[in-house]
């Protein structure tokens, strides 16, 4: 076992135990109608106020395929890495609740539309993991039950009834809930930069399924539960550590592990029994009667596979070649937004690394504190270059360059204006920057003594000039002066 897969084993008083997990992620896809129904999908309508014939389950409506949809369920394969199957079926899926009117979703079971693929996920370290797809399908979503309007009734808003969504299941390949958590925001990076999913968790357009079972390292699987309808990576990873240490604690007793369905508790961070966990049989699958099996020629998934854009792993292979490090390109293409604003100031001619180095330690810095997406910046892509150029042009320096960051973010404007109007150009000429080290010199002879025994010390006439004018002194020359008046060689 690798030094990697040991550090992700859990102690428990009989040894060391392992965590399997697997997750089944359901994605929204982005359409403006449902999966059978030309209903809309559009977030925040008041209560079933988008629901068609077909989606209330009337006698008599028959379902219609949306080809839009199975053009985003293509694409999403494709991103994945995938088998794309030609021929699929859609099957009933049994179960009674008040928010399927219909007492069956229609989903696929024996024969998805995407079978085998793969993500790569990112770790910590360098370490990269492969999680095996084992499968996506397209189904209906449910409606929404409401329990807290009412004392004494329950309400069902089937807005959502008929929704298209792409259930993706992986294998059961992650070993910790980093990883898992890892796992997600990959899945959901790719499905952005595919446009085939919004991602957004707290609308509940992608959650997810967390089926976890633990083992004696080298073990067959075990028993494994589910944890149902996770929208927050941050809950995610508290319910499987807890899911985990409860199978352990149950295990080390004498127990046995009963395969149940889950609910995570956030306030008392806490799984709890939902129901016995259903087996296929359960839901008496059988294929649709109404729906012919889902046929396509392989030109069409060519020319899909045609237009899909540079994903994450692609895009993260390009800029390290640029000479940024994995860290950097990794925050860069975590977001399809970040990327684009990256590339954009790439467009402007900057290099690649100074870009790289001002949007991670600088501008994104900005934007965390104050609690804005990279979409609602105040400072354009444009702007930024600008800076960047101005420092590498010895326009200005790097000091001055966080001000005029400092300034854009608040007033806005054109940066080299304000350079221009502010007075804020780098001091290039000799003689002034000169005086300036005299003048700090004169009035510190012990430490110029000490410099001259220790030459480190010369960093800090360095500092006290560059206050003493400003920060607009050029640095490289206020340096090259401060070390040829102390009598120190030039390194080189």
């Amino acid at each position: 076992m690798s030094t990697e897969a040991k550090s992700k084993l859990i102690q428990g008083s009989t040894g060391a135990w392992e965590v399997v997990i697997g997750l089944e992620v359901h994605c929204q896809v982005l359409s403006k109608a449902k999966l059978f129904s030309g209903a809309s999908t559009e977030f925040g309508a008041d209560p079933n106020s988008q629901v068609s014939f077909v989606d209330a389950a009337m006698p008599g409506m028959l379902p219609v395929i949306n080809k839009f949809c199975v053009e985003q369920a293509v694409r999403t394969g494709l991103g994945l890495k995938a088998q794309i199957n030609l021929t699929s079926v859609f099957d009933r899926k049994n179960y009674f609740y008040a928010d399927l009117p219909a007492g069956y979703q229609i989903s696929q079971f024996k024969n998805p539309i995407v079978g085998e693929g793969e993500v790569l996920v990112d770790l910590p370290g360098g370490e990269v993991a492969r999680v095996g797809i084992e499968r996506l399908h397209l189904e209906q979503d449910a409606g929404k039950s409401i329990h807290d309007q009412h004392p004494d009734s329950s309400f069902v808003d089937l807005n959502r009834a008929g929704i298209a969504l792409m259930e993706i299941v992986s294998r059961p390949d992650m070993r910790s809930s980093e990883e898992a958590a890892a796992y997600l925001k990959k899945l959901r990076a790719i499905v952005r930069y595919l446009g085939t999913c919004d991602g957004n968790m707290e609308e509940g357009s992608m959650r997810a399924d967390v089926n976890v079972s633990v083992r004696k390292p080298g073990d067959p699987l075990n028993t494994r539960c589910e944890i149902k309808n996770m929208n927050s990576m941050r809950f995610i990873v508290q319910a499987i550590e807890y899911e985990a240490r409860r199978q352990i604690d149950v295990l080390e007793s004498g127990g046995r592990i009963k395969q149940e369905t889950l609910l995570f508790d956030t306030k008392l961070c806490e799984t709890r029994p939902m129901r016995s966990k259903e087996e296929a049989h359960d839901y008496r699958y059988f294929p649709d009667p109404d729906l012919l099996p889902l046929s396509f020629e392989q030109a069409w998934v060519d020319e899909i596979a045609a237009s899909l854009p540079e994903l994450p792993d692609a895009k993260k292979a390009r800029f390290t070649a640029m000479g940024l490090s994995i860290y950097d390109a990794l925050v860069l293409v975590a977001e399809k937004e970040t990327a684009d604003y990256f590339e954009a100031m790439l467009a402007e001619g900057v290099d690649a690394k100074a870009a790289a180095n001002w949007l991670n330690n600088e501008y994104f810095g900005r934007l965390n504190k104050a609690g804005l997406a990279l979409s609602a910046g105040p400072v354009s892509a444009h702007a930024n270059s600008e800076i960047i150029k101005m420092v590498s042009e010895n326009i200005i320096s790097g000091k001055i360059a966080k001000d005029v960051l400092d300034i854009l973010w608040v007033e806005g404007g054109d940066p080299r204006s304000i350079v221009e109007s502010r007075g804020l150009k780098q001091v290039t000429d000799t003689s002034a920057i000169e005086k300036a080290v005299d003048a700090v010199m004169a009035a510190n002879p012990d430490k110029v003594e000490a410099a001259k025994a220790k030459p480190t010390l010369a960093g800090w006439f360095v500092g006290q000039v560059m206050k003493a004018t400003g920060g607009k002194a050029n640095p490289a020359t206020v340096n090259a002066l401060v070390k040829a008046r102390l009598g120190i060689a030039e390194e080189g």
